[in-house]
C-alpha cells in the first residue's frame, strides 16, 4: 500500500512539482491550494505525511501545524514544513508550532525526498 501525502501549497508551480516528484516516487499524493481546505481534506485522506507550505493566503501554514496537532485525528501524522522565508528563528517557531520536519524554498529534489522519507519511518 502506497504511503498517502498531502501536499498543502498555495503556489501552482510548487503544488505540482512536489505532487510529480512524489508520485514518481510511488507515493499517493493528494494535492491542496487553499489552507482552509487543508485539515478537511486531511481528515478525509488520512495521510501518512503532511508537508504544508507556511506562507498562504487566508491562513498561515504555522496556524494550521497547531490546529492540526491538537487534533485528536490529525496529531500523529508528521509534518514537513517547506517555507520560502527562513529568517532567523523561523525554524524554531516552526518546530514549536509541532512540524516534525523543516526546509526552507527553493527546495532540492535530493534533500526533500530525504526529509519526506526520514519523516514516513518515524
Amino acid at each position: 500500500m502506497a504511503k498517502r501525502i498531502l501536499v498543502v501549497e498555495d503556489n501552482d508551480l510548487n503544488r505540482k512539482l512536489f505532487c510529480e516528484v512524489l508520485r514518481s516516487q510511488g507515493f499517493a499524493v493528494e494535492p491542496v491550494a487553499d489552507g482552509a481546505e487543508a485539515l478537511e481534506r486531511a481528515r478525509q485522506f488520512v495521510p501518512n505525511l503532511i508537508i504544508m507550505d507556511i506562507q498562504m493566503p487566508n491562513i498561515s501554514g504555522l496556524d494550521l501545524i497547531e490546529i492540526a496537532k491538537a487534533d485528536a485525528v490529525l496529531r500523529g501524522i508528521p509534518v514537513l514544513a517547506v517555507t520560502a522565508y527562513a529568517g532567523k528563528g523561523d525554524e524554531d517557531r516552526i518546530r514549536d508550532a509541532g512540524a516534525e520536519g523543516y526546509l526552507a524554498k527553493p527546495v532540492s529534489i535530493g534533500p526533500f525526498m530525504a526529509a519526506v522519507r526520514g519523516l514516513l519511518k518515524e
